[in-house]
C-alpha cells in the first residue's frame, strides 16, 4: 500500500496562514490570526503539541532529544509544475546530551512524567503572559499552582529564604537587623517612586540610567542584600559587578520595574500564595491551551503531518505555499515555521534564499538545561520551590546566575513520591554550561554510588545523608535563537529563551505577529465562547 495513503487530504487547499509546529510562540501567533478572523492551517510533524516547549514522559523526553541533535542533510531544489520546491529540513538545536541512570525506577514509570523541554520556568502572577492568559480565557483550560518558596544558595547547597516581601524580611533569620532595616528602606523607596508621592520621592533620571548595582551600592546595601535583589528578584543573567564579562547591564529603571513587578505580582490571586505560580501537567499545557483557543476560533490543526518543501514562484522566487508528505499542496500567503526548521543553504539567490539557513548565524548564545529526579525535596519543608546560585557563589569564576526548580507530584509532573529538579543557565559551550549545572547538582544533591550486596546484586548508597539521592539526570545545551523574518511572506518563530518567565518571549511573538499582520489589533477585546469551569485555578482574580 502506498504510504501517501495513511495521510487523508486536507479541505480546503487555501489559508490566510500556515503554521508549522506548535511550540508557544507558534500556537500565541495561530490563535491571535484565528482571533483576528483569518483561516489557519496549524500542523505539527510530532504526534504532540508543544514542539520545542512540550512536557512529555521520560522515555519520550529522550527520544525527542535525541532526534532533535541530529541535523539533515540538504536536499536540492526541485522544480516540477508550476513551482520550485525548496525542501525543508530540520537543523540540530539540541547538543552534549549527558543520561545518567542510577535506578530503574524513573524509566519504569515513565508515563507518570511530564518533563518540560523549557525548564526551569514558572509564570509571575503580574506578569504580561498571566495578563494575556486572563484575556483570551485560557485559563479555563488551565489549573495552576503556588511556587511555595524561594532560596538562595552557595557551592555548599545551604539553602537561605530570599526575603521578598514586608513579612518575609521580619521571617528572615539570615539577615541582621541592620539589613533588614536597609531593605526595607529600599523597598518603600521603590514603592514611592511609582505612587503618587512628590517629586523629592522620584528616582532621578541620572540614577535611573545608571547601572542598577551601583544604585544598589548608592543606597547603601550591603553585598548579601545586593546579591538577593539583583538574581533573586530582578533575575539578572550575568554578574552585574563584572562589567568586562556582563552582557546585559541592567540600568535602575528597568531594575525597579522588574522589582515592582515581582511586588505587584505578590497577593494578585487570594488563592496564590507568593509572586510564582507553575502550571499543573507542565509548561507544555500553555500551548495546549492557545491552541485550543484557535479550534474554537476555526483553525485546523493537524498532527503527524510532516511537510516536505516549501513552494515558490519558478520565476520572481516568490513564497506560494507548502508540500506536504502525503504530496498534497496547500497555498498561503503567510507562513510560520517552528525554529528548527530550515531552508538550504544552497538555494539559487532568490527571495526565500534569505530567509533563514543552517549555520545558526542568529544564535546568540546557548542554555545549558538540567532535569533531576530524586525521592527527597531539596528542603524538607517544602514540596515546589526555586533555588538560586548568583554569580561567584558555586566558584569565583561563575559569572552566570543558575536558576533551578524542585516540583513534585502536587503538580502532576512526577509520581507522587518523588521529585522533579530543573536547572538553566546561559553560557557560551558547553563545557563551561556542564561546569555550571554539575557544581549546582553537586551543592544539592549527592551522587549515588555502586556497591555489591551479599546476592551479587547493585546497591545505592548516599554520600551525604542530608541531600536527596539522584535516581536519574539529564543535561544538554539548547541554542539560543531569535525571531526572523526574511522577507514579507515566511518567518521563523524563536526557541524558548533562556528566562524564567515568558515576558521577552511574548513580546517578541507580538511583534512578529504585527509584522505580518500591521493592520490587526493582537488578541483585540476577547469573549469566550465557552464558559468553563477552571477547577480550582490559581487565576482567580
Amino acid at each position: 500500500m502506498d504510504e501517501t495513503t495513511s495521510y487523508p487530504p486536507i479541505e480546503p487547499s487555501n489559508f490566510d496562514l500556515i503554521v508549522i509546529g506548535t511550540g508557544l510562540s507558534e500556537s500565541i501567533i495561530a490563535s491571535a490570526a484565528s482571533a483576528a478572523g483569518k483561516s489557519v492551517l496549524h500542523l505539527d510533524p510530532n504526534p504532540f503539541y508543544g514542539t520545542h516547549s512540550a512536557s512529555l514522559p521520560l522515555n519520550d523526553f529522550i527520544s525527542f532529544l535525541e532526534t532533535q541533535s541530529k541535523s539533515e542533510s540538504e536536499p536540492p531544489v526541485q522544480n516540477s509544475g508550476d513551482y520550485g520546491y525548496v525542501p525543508l529540513v530540520t537543523r540540530s538545536l539540541y547538543s552534549a546530551l549527558e543520561i545518567n541512570s542510577y535506578s530503574s525506577e524513573p524509566s519504569e514509570n515513565s508515563r507518570k512524567f511530564n518533563l518540560d523541554l523549557v525548564g526551569a520556568r514558572v509564570l509571575l502572577c503580574a506578569d504580561s503572559m498571566i495578563d494575556l492568559i486572563l484575556k483570551t480565557g485560557i485559563n479555563q483550560y488551565m489549573e495552576f499552582k503556588s511556587v511555595d518558596a524561594n532560596f538562595v544558595s552557595d557551592a555548599e547547597g545551604k539553602l537561605e529564604s530570599v526575603p521578598d516581601s514586608r513579612s518575609a524580611i521580619f521571617k528572615n533569620r539570615s539577615l541582621s537587623l541592620t539589613e533588614k532595616n536597609q531593605l526595607m528602606k529600599f523597598f518603600k523607596l521603590v514603592q514611592a517612586h511609582f505612587g503618587n508621592g512628590s517629586e523629592d520621592d522620584m528616582i532621578s533620571e541620572q540614577d535611573l540610567e545608571s547601572p542598577f548595582v551601583e544604585f544598589l551600592t548608592k543606597m547603601g546595601l550591603s553585598q548579601k542584600l545586593k546579591s538577593i535583589i539583583l538574581y533573586t528578584i530582578v533575575l539578572a543573567d550575568y554578574d552585574q559587578e563584572n562589567l568586562e564579562v556582563c552582557k546585559d547591564v541592567i540600568n535602575t529603571k528597568s531594575g525597579i520595574n522588574r522589582l515592582a513587578l515581582y511586588h505587584s505580582s505578590i497577593g494578585r490571586f487570594p488563592n496564590a500564595n507568593g509572586a510564582i505560580i507553575y502550571p499543573i501537567y507542565g509548561q507544555g499545557e500553555l500551548p495546549q491551551a492557545f491552541c485550543r483557543r484557535a479550534a474554537v476560533k476555526g483553525c485546523i490543526y493537524v498532527l503527524r503531518m510532516p511537510v516536505i518543501a516549501v513552494l515558490i514562484d519558478k520565476d520572481g522566487g516568490i513564497y506560494r505555499g507548502v508540500k506536504l508528505v502525503s504530496g498534497q499542496e496547500l497555498f498561503s500567503p503567510q507562513l510560520v515555521l517552528a525554529p528548527s526548521f530550515a531552508t538550504p543553504s544552497t538555494l539559487p539567490p532568490v527571495q526565500v534564499a534569505k530567509a533563514h539557513d543552517l549555520s545558526l548565524s542568529d544564535a546568540k548564545d546557548r542554555v545549558a538545561r538540567g532535569i533531576c529526579i530524586t525521592k527527597k525535596s531539596v528542603n524538607k519543608e517544602v514540596a515546589n520551590c526555586l533555588v538560586f546560585f548568583p554569580p561567584r557563589s558555586l566558584y569565583p569564576e561563575q559569572i552566570t546566575s543558575v536558576r533551578v526548580l524542585q516540583l513534585s507530584g502536587n503538580v502532576a509532573v512526577c509520581p507522587y513520591g518523588m521529585f522533579v529538579t530543573y536547572l538553566s543557565v546561559v553560557c557560551d559551550n558547553a563545557v563551561e554550561g556542564n561546569k555550571l549545572l554539575n557544581a549546582a547538582i553537586n551543592a544539592l544533591f549527592s551522587m549515588p554510588v555502586s556497591g555489591e550486596s551479599n546476592d551479587g546484586t547493585d546497591v545505592l548508597h548516599e554520600h551525604t545523608e542530608e541531600k536527596p539521592s539522584l535516581l536519574w539526570s539529564a543535561l544538554y545545551i539548547q541554542e539560543l535563537t531569535v525571531f526572523h523574518r526574511g522577507f514579507d511572506s515566511i518567518s521563523f518563530s524563536s526557541m524558548p529563551d533562556e528566562n524564567l518567565h515568558y515576558s521577552d518571549l511574548l513580546d517578541a511573538t507580538q511583534k512578529l505577529f504585527q509584522e505580518i499582520y500591521p493592520n490587526e489589533e493582537f488578541f483585540a477585546t476577547y469573549v469566550s465562547d465557552e464558559h468553563l469551569d477552571d477547577g480550582g485555578s490559581e487565576l482567580d482574580p
